[in-house]
């Protein structure tokens, strides 16, 4: 096929997949539709969000559609109306077979991980809070159950031992761009030999990264001091760690958590307490390490560094986190 014969609709929503949306409009190929969610109402003053996507949609005049439910006749034919004959899906919701098997050089995905490890929502927080050293973008075939499509490129990237799932995310949103670039380029030029996600298992299981909540956010202070440090820093900047401090005087404040340093320090307090230091925020870990936590976000105000929260706070000894 001819790169100017190709018609593409993309479908996603939020920023990440903005950046892959723009490097396929400015490589020159035809987007003739673009769908991405509904404005949803947010904030104390019930404003309607626009996604990334339809913010970029709208500003390079991309014909845009935004249904409430993908299975809608009206929806489905409009989308057939495009003629499209390739679908590019980058963090969106999961797509019925009436859709995905429309375009007849498929519908392909990326997804943020080195499938067939972590299939599922949250595939980069997951990589970092589990302490992995590399991770990576995988694009794929479409096919009914979610994230198991032959795989069709893949690239990695190293993991750096004290980065945040913000910073990877980063990485990974441009190195994602590169890797949906040269998918399509394979596809029009016709030589794609995708690989099934058997063939890598191998016999074992996939990995799998399912969707965060606010309780999976919640510190364990009886973990060791290296699976708290993966944690807050695979949860950073969002949805973010968080802890109650508990005050000698019976005060409990609620807390975010952005960031932790590794110490070579040791300590035999509870799990959970605040080491006796003027200067740092230091907390006893559940294997006798201690962690010192750099910058905290307390209910009701604004994120800040942990010693400057420390120094107004003015903590009694005996206040611990839980």
């Amino acid at each position: 096929m001819k790169k100017e014969d190709l018609r593409i609709v993309f479908l996603g929503t939020p920023e990440f997949a903005v950046e892959s949306l723009s490097r396929i409009v400015d490589e020159g190929y035809n987007v003739v539709g673009v769908v991405t969610m509904p404005d949803k109402v947010a904030g104390r003053g019930h404003k309607l969000i626009q996604s990334a996507v339809k913010q970029y949609a709208v500003e390079h005049g991309l014909h845009l559609m935004q249904p409430e439910k993908l299975k809608a006749p009206e929806f489905v034919e409009e989308l057939r109306s495009l003629r499209a004959n390739l679908f590019v899906v980058i963090a969106f919701r999961m797509l019925p077979e009436v859709v995905w098997a429309m375009p007849e050089l498929g519908t392909f995905n990326l997804h943020a991980s080195l499938l067939p490890r972590y299939r599922g929502a949250a595939p980069i927080n997951r990589a970092v809070m589990n302490g992995d050293s590399e991770t990576g973008v995988t694009t794929f075939f479409l096919k009914q159950e979610i994230d198991t499509g032959d795989i069709l490129r893949q690239e990695r990237i190293e993991v750096g031992p004290d980065e945040d799932a913000g910073s990877v995310h980063d990485r990974l949103m441009h190195l994602g761009a590169d890797v949906t670039l040269d998918t399509i380029a394979h596809i029009v030029a016709g030589d794609l030999e995708p690989v099934p996600q058997d063939r890598l298992l191998q016999g074992e299981e996939p990995t799998p990264a399912p969707k965060i909540f606010k309780d999976t956010c919640r510190i364990d202070w009886t973990a060791t001091a290296a699976a708290i440090h993966n944690h807050v820093r695979g949860l950073s900047p969002h949805p973010a760690a968080w802890t109650v401090l508990h005050e000698t005087d019976g005060k409990d404040t609620e807390m975010m958590i952005f960031a932790t340093r590794r110490t070579t320090d040791t300590s035999t307090l509870p799990p959970g307490s605040l080491l006796p230091d003027e200067r740092r925020m230091a907390v006893a870990c559940g294997d006798g390490g201690v962690l010192e936590i750099l910058s905290v976000r307390p209910a009701g105000r604004k994120r800040m560094d942990a010693a400057d929260y420390l120094r107004g706070a003015r903590l009694a000894p005996g206040c611990r986190l839980e």
